[in-house]
């Protein structure tokens, strides 16, 4: 009885509306510019993937960091990813769940390299740490100082309010502060890398539910959202994809600028409707009739076919960097109108690169 009152306490709110509503009707658009796109032959495209020999340094493999690696889509990506020569490098909250993934990748790819790393990457200090870490593990394990992939998976979807230690709003520290960090930190070693890199940014189609954005300091730490009476989590959740992919798409052109190579190149990619553990805050009837929906429309996939979408994003050519990778098989269509507003991606990345700094002159003095 305690589980249905929650339900129906939930069913009455504005975030439920907006995930029956919005979200739902964001990933049929989704859908229909992808069978637009192919039947008019338009701005939908596929590209090859890229051989992983080719980004074999020396006697080692191509090094690749995946967070959110022990559950979901970043485990299932993860274990494709050891399967096509990577030395994977998984990243997750749990040491528990880290060794559990490692033992299960082992035993189905027993020729799997593989580390792991407990990283809480609401925390700039756990993110600043790791890449301390990586660095140092790198040079004990006689490996090339540099990494090849870098796949920003790791995400939640909050239930409630919970500020991490800085006061930012955990989901949007966890969805996006963190991973902005973490891509800034890592980028001397993509760099480095003697082939070229890539960052993957997994994202969302709940973004088109986000038809205006500020991105001033309050907003973009969540400070924002704290002042609302009932914790809007679907509006936070839309809002931190949003700001993932605009800051791909910012990240290009920022490295476009300064090398028109693309030797570390940019992939953003919406895997559409996973089966995975990603609403567990919600109430259980809630997921369940999610679940459902999702299935009765064919629009839920397993972590296992939609890591496919991941795979395609991390080994296309260079050139396709820039791009919105969605519906598997390569294929990429147009993200909503306001991410691709120039103006408010620089206006983000300008916000994001002064809370960066600001928490690392706290934490390095």
């Amino acid at each position: 009885m305690e589980k249905l009152k929650e339900a129906l306490s939930f069913i009455c709110s504005y975030s439920f509306l907006r995930m029956a509503l919005f979200w739902h009707t964001a990933l049929l658009f989704s859908y229909f510019q992808l069978l637009k796109s192919s039947l008019f032959r338009s701005k939908s495209s596929s590209s090859s993937s890229c051989s992983t020999h080719s980004l074999t340094t020396n006697s080692h493999r191509p090094v690749c960091v995946i967070t959110g690696a022990t559950s979901g889509l970043g485990k299932a990506t993860a274990f494709k990813l050891s399967k096509k020569g990577f030395y994977v490098v998984l990243v997750g909250r749990s040491s528990h769940l880290l060794s559990k993934t490692l033992s299960e990748i082992k035993m189905e790819n027993e020729d799997a390299q593989l580390k792991a790393f407990e990283v809480d990457l609401s925390s700039f200090q756990s993110v600043s740490k790791f890449r301390n870490s990586l660095e140092q593990w790198l040079l004990e394990s006689d490996l090339h100082s540099s990494i090849q992939l870098l796949v920003n998976n790791a995400g939640i979807l909050a239930a409630s309010s919970r500020p991490t230690v800085e006061g930012f709003d955990r989901m949007i520290a966890t969805n996006y502060v963190g991973p902005f960090s973490l891509t800034k930190l890592l980028l001397p070693l993509l760099r480095n890398s003697p082939v070229p890199s890539r960052v993957v940014n997994v994202t969302s189609f709940t973004h088109r539910a986000v038809f205006a954005g500020r991105f001033d300091m309050d907003s973009v730490t969540g400070v924002n959202f704290s002042k609302s009476k009932q914790y809007p989590c679907a509006t936070i959740y839309e809002y931190s994809k949003l700001c993932l992919l605009l800051f791909s798409y910012e990240l290009h052109r920022q490295l476009h600028l300064m090398d028109d190579s693309h030797h570390i190149s940019v992939a953003a990619v919406d895997p559409g409707a996973v089966n995975t553990n990603i609403t567990h805050e919600l109430p259980s009837y809630i997921q369940v009739m999610a679940f459902w929906g999702l299935k009765i429309l064919g629009l839920m996939q397993s972590s296992e076919d939609a890591a496919e979408s991941v795979i395609d994003a991390a080994l296309a050519p260079p050139e396709v960097s820039g791009k919105y990778f969605f519906g598997g098989k390569g294929r990429t269509i147009e993200s909503s109108a306001l991410s691709c507003e120039p103006k408010l991606a620089k206006e983000l990345w300008d916000t994001s690169c002064l809370i960066f700094n600001e928490l690392q002159q706290t934490y390095t003095g």
